[in-house]
């Protein structure tokens, strides 16, 4: 009864932000205190598989292997909003998909303009991106009351927004490509979508022959080259729909309870800088999150519904839909992740990126949490005086 109630709590959206909101202060809090340097030294410690070419850290453990589970999850989900769901039809994504490409492009900008160009420049992708577990679970902890039709489009906006992201990992942020070892990598994905569509029949026989094609393929993507995040990508997209959501919904647990917060500890074993100190990097993401995230979705967003009015009876306008684009704004999981790649071979730009990701996020999630909360009790009042046989229409 207690590993039920356990897996259902870390399945719903408001416990999931809260732990990784806690991890991500634990992180940076005891990476600043007496035992700082030996955590960020263990973060830093090589653990080598030389037989097989392997070259990790424990930081690049969690964020190239135990990552890639997060991002199965979420290439699994999307599969299904775009074949089964909510974006099952060109219309019906066209808002959110404008909100996402206005909602990356205008924190990309922000980021150029403010990070003084020249190697800093690399680091443009970082504020693009939209943390799904960490928004959802901010509008599910002051949202109560809101219409259900802003859960759907913020959902399907970082949904979108973090396959951008995804696609910024795999061309940006990969060189000196090997393609033998990327082609095999393909067959790897090839070879699970096809083990997955008779996996109902025989699941016990099956499950670990999948689990050993997935890691085969996760070491072969690895070798290529390319960041071994998109094998969980390319492996999500490959299950059969149900049973990728069906896999997703089993190990939503094991990502929001283990693996993200571990990733946000992980990210945010930094040691701040000494008091009265800045950098650009830092100042570009603080504002280019907020602000970016804010006006780009809010732009993209009126655009998109100016588009495809003839099809929308209850658009997504006005302080609502500023309210969900300042949540937008909560770009965790990825945009530290980005930030790992974009300044990998620059430590003070690394440090600089984590501390500028968790302070516009911080900042986002004061300012979208308090828009989220006074839009839910007008939402809340409307329902209140609205005739009963009105309501119920």
């Amino acid at each position: 009864m207690k590993r039920i109630l356990s897996r259902r709590l870390f399945r719903e959206e408001r416990p999931a932000a809260i732990i990784l909101l806690v991890s991500a202060i634990l992180g940076l809090v005891l990476a600043n205190s007496g035992i700082g340097p030996w955590l960020i030294d263990l973060n830093h410690h090589e653990l080598a598989i030389p037989a097989l070419g392997i070259d990790l850290s424990v930081g690049h453990w969690i964020s190239d292997l135990l990552l890639a589970v997060f991002f199965f999850v979420v290439a699994a989900e999307l599969k299904f909003e775009l074949t089964q769901g909510q974006l099952n039809s060109v219309r019906k994504a066209l808002v959110p998909s404008i909100a996402a490409v206005g909602g990356v492009a205008m924190p990309a900008l922000i980021f150029l303009l403010l990070s003084g160009g020249g190697d800093l420049a690399r680091g443009w992708p970082i504020p693009t991106a939209t943390d799904i577990a960490f928004a959802l679970g901010v509008l599910a902890l002051f949202g109560r009351g809101l219409p259900a039709r802003l859960r759907v489009f913020l959902l399907a906006l970082a949904v979108l927004d973090d396959l951008i992201g995804i696609l910024f990992i795999a061309t940006i942020f990969t060189d000196d490509v090997n393609f033998v070892a990327l082609l095999g990598g393909v067959v790897g994905v090839a070879v699970f979508g096809a083990v997955s569509r008779v996996v109902s029949r025989k699941p016990a026989v099956f499950a670990p022959v999948m689990l050993v094609i997935a890691l085969v393929t996760w070491y072969l993507v690895l070798q290529s080259g390319v960041h071994p995040t998109i094998a969980g990508v390319g492996l999500g997209f490959a299950m059969l729909g149900k049973h990728g959501m069906a896999v997703a919904h089993h190990l939503q647990p094991w990502t929001n309870g283990f693996v993200l917060p571990l990733f946000a500890f992980s990210a945010a074993l930094v040691a701040l800088p000494e008091p009265g100190t800045s950098g650009p990097v830092i100042l570009a993401i603080a504002i280019a999150l907020p602000v970016g995230k804010t006006i780009g979705i809010t732009i993209g967003g009126l655009i998109g519904a100016r588009v495809a009015r003839a099809h929308l009876k209850h658009p997504v306008l006005g302080w609502d839909l500023i309210a969900i684009a300042m949540v937008g704004g909560l770009g965790f999981t990825v945009a530290l992740l980005m930030n790992q790649l974009a300044f990998s071979a620059d430590p003070e730009a690394l440090d600089q990126g984590v501390l500028g990701v968790l302070a516009g996020s911080g900042i986002s999630l004061v300012l979208g949490a308090a828009l989220i909360t006074w839009r839910a009790s007008v939402h809340r009042r409307k329902d209140v005086s609205r005739p009963r046989s009105e309501s119920s229409t």
